[in-house]
């Protein structure tokens, strides 16, 4: 989405982490997104770390400065991380000013958390996997899918190794074939065209009706009497109803190249007397 907060570096973030619900090779993806939201004050991941399984966590709290909680499982069949999680977001809500909270788990147990940590007026944010029951996605006033940030992060590594390897050549042939070099910018534009032209291929979901049928209501609700409708008040509403929704899940980095997609939509920008900002409208076709 491109409707970031401008003011979101003063935005306080407790980010709570539940480690048997999160693999650990998704932490520095997930701390970049958490950065877009706000400044992450307190940062937790709770866990009985004696367990083989979770020791993998130890080099990115390390590198993260996350604060490992210990709970040990004294029962099985018990989960006891859920209740020292759950108890300690309470604490912070009454003793610390904090004003949001990031709930990393895929666990449905967290649904009444959110609810109730949005009851006192407090911003939360989800992020799990595909498999997060609904009620805790609906919970939450964003939810960002952890395969997205996965994706997105393999992208970046494989974008890096491919203009390392360019350079070397580059820097191999340059005295030989100096004419058959590309200019910096136009190699930048192609690249990025040529992202733009794969990426809704890399999706985890893909655009269908009930997508359609959600970007056209709210175009309808928010509306001039021309029909046309600011794309970031659209986009603001469109995470209201349906808080896991990004533009990144059908392939596509902003909302706009995704608007643009579908056929359904006219798209028209509209200067604002800056030539750096362009306002985006979207309006229904054939109404």
């Amino acid at each position: 989405m491109e409707t970031t907060n401008s003011q979101s570096s003063d935005v306080r973030l407790a980010v709570l982490i539940d480690a048997d619900n999160v693999p650990p090779h998704n932490v520095r993806g997930m701390m970049e997104e958490i950065a877009r939201y706000g400044t992450p004050t307190i940062k937790r991941i709770y866990g009985d770390f004696t367990k083989p399984n979770l020791a993998q966590w130890k080099n990115q709290l390390l590198d993260y400065a996350i604060s490992p909680i210990q709970q040990f499982s004294y029962t099985t069949g018990k989960n006891a991380t859920d209740s020292a999680m759950i108890i300690d977001a309470m604490d912070i809500l009454y003793t610390d000013r904090i004003d949001g909270f990031v709930l990393v788990s895929s666990d449905s147990d967290f649904t009444k958390l959110a609810t109730r940590l949005r009851e006192s007026g407090k911003i939360v944010y989800g992020f799990g996997e595909m498999k997060t029951p609904n009620a805790f996605i609906a919970a939450c006033d964003r939810f960002i899918y952890l395969e997205i940030i996965e994706q997105h992060t393999a992208e970046e590594e494989q974008e890096s190794d491919k203009e390392t390897k360019q350079t070397g050549r580059t820097a191999r042939t340059i005295k030989k074939e100096p004419e058959k070099k590309e200019p910096e910018k136009k190699t930048a534009e192609r690249k990025t065209a040529e992202r733009e032209t794969k990426k809704n291929d890399k999706g985890i979901q893909k655009v269908d009706r009930k997508l359609i049928q959600l970007i056209s209501s709210s175009i309808k609700d928010v509306e001039d009497e021309n029909g046309w409708a600011f794309l970031a008040e659209v986009g603001n509403l469109i995470v209201k109803k349906q808080p896991s929704f990004d533009s990144r899940n059908y392939g596509y980095d902003k909302l706009t190249t995704l608007i643009k997609s579908i056929d359904r939509y006219e798209v028209e920008m509209r200067d604002t007397g800056n030539p750096n900002v362009k306002l985006v409208y979207i309006k229904i076709k054939n109404r």
